[in-house]
């Protein structure tokens, strides 16, 4: 008994040790892009568990390939049968909105919540672009903030080239509502706005979500302990800062959140709801903020806003004026 009391304690005291000597194992966490969960879909067949759907590839950088899914709005529904990719890239051209959309962590595009998301948009009128970043399912690579971030830039501005007028919305959730923003910056930098953002159980930085997992919770009284995390973050360029980035966006924003989401607390949205409407009044942006909060009651969480009967209108008024 003592002896494995001894062993377990040498371990706890060993991994703030580890982490330090080998700080990709912290980002290997907060990627999880390992997890490839669902492990039995063919990501090459999207039929097998959404249809009117076509997978595609595109090389974001030299080496990279990143898989991406094409799902119509309902209105193509019809006259998508036996056609192909070259098919379904004209029709982003067809005026109806399109959202790239942007997972969290853990899985692929095959995520049960994150298909049902999908079909949800897809009847409601909505092409939707869902990206595996580089290391994510069958996408090449090696994650990291940059990476991702310039995998979901690469695809805005192809979709944007391929739909000409229609408007391009980012929807991030989790992990993407870093990237969306990190991606709405750099193409608002180079004087070219976002048309529109969606940010789904948004945080503030992902510092603040690795400092509050249960993990990291055991160690948090040891002296050092969490300045040892930010110095790990800092050392792998890993920050996605959304309080930062909305400070300078002036893209309409609406964002969903869930007053009883337990990994991205729903404090951390309101504040980025706040610090986002008095950028827009310091910028005179003029553009549309909003946010819908969801009732704990709900039990929507994390990932289940897509529960909610009246999403598909939600994002209807919001997209509508733009």
């Amino acid at each position: 008994m003592r002896r494995a009391l001894f062993h377990l304690l040498t371990l706890y005291v060993l991994v703030p040790v580890i982490l330090y000597l080998f700080p990709w194992i912290l980002g290997y966490a907060i990627f999880a892009h390992l997890l490839r969960f669902p492990y039995f879909v063919d990501l090459g067949r999207p039929q097998d568990v959404l249809n009117h759907t076509c997978n595609f590839y595109l090389t974001t950088e030299e080496g990279i390939s990143v898989g991406v899914w094409h799902t119509l709005p309902a209105s193509q529904w019809q006259a998508s049968a036996g056609r192909g990719p070259g098919w379904y890239q004209e029709t982003l051209g067809d005026g109806s909105p399109v959202i790239v959309y942007l997972h969290g962590n853990v899985g692929t595009r095959a995520m049960n919540h994150r298909v049902k998301l999908v079909k949800i948009l897809s009847a409601a009128g909505y092409h939707v672009l869902s990206l595996d970043y580089r290391g994510f399912g069958d996408s090449t690579g090696e994650p990291s903030e940059a990476g991702l971030t310039n995998d979901a830039l690469y695809l805005y501005q192809w979709v944007k080239k391929q739909s000409r007028s229609s408007v391009v919305c980012l929807w991030g959730h989790s992990l993407g509502s870093g990237v969306a923003t990190n991606t709405a910056l750099q193409l608002q930098e180079q004087g070219s706005a976002v048309d529109a953002l969606i940010l789904q159980a948004p945080y503030t930085r992902i510092g603040k979500v690795v400092a509050i997992h249960p993990f990291a919770k055991m160690y948090m009284f040891l002296p050092g302990f969490e300045s040892l995390l930010w110095n790990l973050l800092e050392r792998m360029n890993i920050v996605f800062a959304n309080d930062k980035n909305l400070k300078m966006l002036t893209a309409p924003l609406l964002i969903l959140h869930a007053e009883d989401d337990k990994i991205v607390p729903y404090h951390m949205g309101q504040k980025l709801y706040e610090i986002s409407l008095q950028a827009h009044r310091e910028l005179n942006a003029g553009k549309r903020v909003e946010m819908v909060s969801y009732n704990a009651n709900l039990g929507f969480s994390h990932s289940n806003i897509y529960l909610d009967p009246n999403l598909s209108e939600v994002v209807r008024k919001f997209l509508q004026n733009l």
